[in-house]
């Protein structure tokens, strides 16, 4: 049954290739730290289930002590030049746009297609993981439709890929690091935790302060978490349900919306929310990493005021 070990595997051997093209590409004084990384990086999806937990944490170390210490720089790919691709603009128009738009194509299509694909009885894609085989597929497909359309050479999507990973560098890495760090949160009580320290400090007598606590704590525990999503479990359980909903009578319905609109505060304000905060910073090449997140600051803070006057105001009607 094909699944997770083909996407593994594919994006394993893509992140070699980085490593590869990263060993070889002299006009960047740090190609042996980006190699090691994106090397290492590669042996996760490899190997991993290998390595075992303790091999597994070695490698980890060793991708933060690489990025920690600054070892890595962006490359030199061979690509085209800004005037390259004004001219294949120009002359391709929106077929550029061909390839990007196949992908959720296909995954929609493979999707509903491996769902119901058997063989003998039994399924030849696992249904749990159909979308994901069918980005895998998808992403290939659509790399060589593209370098075939716009005839490029073999290497110009690794290429590529290497350009923007070097942009991105080690925030790449975080939704993969958050989502084994909230399993570790879960296994380790720290929500629990969390909660009977908030509930130690805060007036739990006075309804503005509790919610004051359930707003402001969603914003902070999305900040450490990079995920609102993570923070709403932890905080609602701590003090969303027994204090703001149980204790005082708040709408549920408006507890929780307004609590999930507090995370999202958070959000705007950690540079773990990588994909939103530090991505679009890199891929545009700006100068201040935290450009983004510095121009989010007085909305996000703004916002979260809002939030716990309207919870106030609103949930206890």
């Amino acid at each position: 049954m094909i699944g997770l070990p083909l996407v593994y595997v594919l994006a394993g051997l893509m992140f070699t290739a980085f490593a590869a093209m990263s060993a070889g590409d002299k006009a960047n004084p740090k190609r042996w730290g980006n190699a090691a990384f994106w090397g290492l990086f590669a042996l996760s999806f490899l190997f991993g289930d290998r390595f075992g937990d303790l091999g597994n944490g070695f490698l980890v170390v060793a991708l933060a002590l690489l990025a920690g210490t600054g070892r890595l720089g962006v490359g030199q790919p061979a690509t085209t030049t800004g005037e390259e691709r004004a001219e294949m603009a120009q002359r391709f128009g929106l077929k550029l746009f061909l390839p990007a738009l196949l992908i959720p194509v296909i995954v929609l299509a493979g999707t509903f297609a491996f769902k119901a694909l058997t063989w003998n009885g039994q399924h030849m894609v696992d249904p749990k993981q159909a979308t994901l085989v069918s980005l895998a597929i998808a992403a290939v497909v659509a790399a060589i439709l593209a370098q075939r359309l716009f005839k490029q050479p073999a290497s110009a999507p690794l290429q590529e890929g290497r350009r923007l990973m070097d942009l991105v560098g080690w925030a790449a890495l975080l939704p993969q690091m958050l989502a084994a760090l909230g399993a570790v949160f879960a296994l380790a009580g720290v929500g629990q935790t969390i909660g009977d320290i908030t509930l130690a400090i805060t007036p739990i007598d006075s309804r503005l302060a509790v919610v004051v606590a359930y707003c402001l704590g969603m914003a902070i525990f999305t900040v450490m978490m990079g995920n609102a999503f993570a923070a709403f479990p932890v905080m609602t359980a701590g003090i969303g349900l027994p204090l703001v909903i149980g204790r005082f009578g708040g709408d549920p319905a408006v507890v929780c919306a307004i609590g999930m609109l507090s995370g999202f505060c958070g959000t705007l304000l950690t540079p773990l929310a990588a994909n939103f905060n530090l991505v679009p910073a890199a891929l545009l090449q700006l100068s201040n990493r935290y450009a983004v997140i510095q121009a989010q600051a007085p909305t996000a803070v703004l916002m979260l005021l809002i939030n716990m006057v309207l919870m106030y105001v609103l949930a206890f009607r």
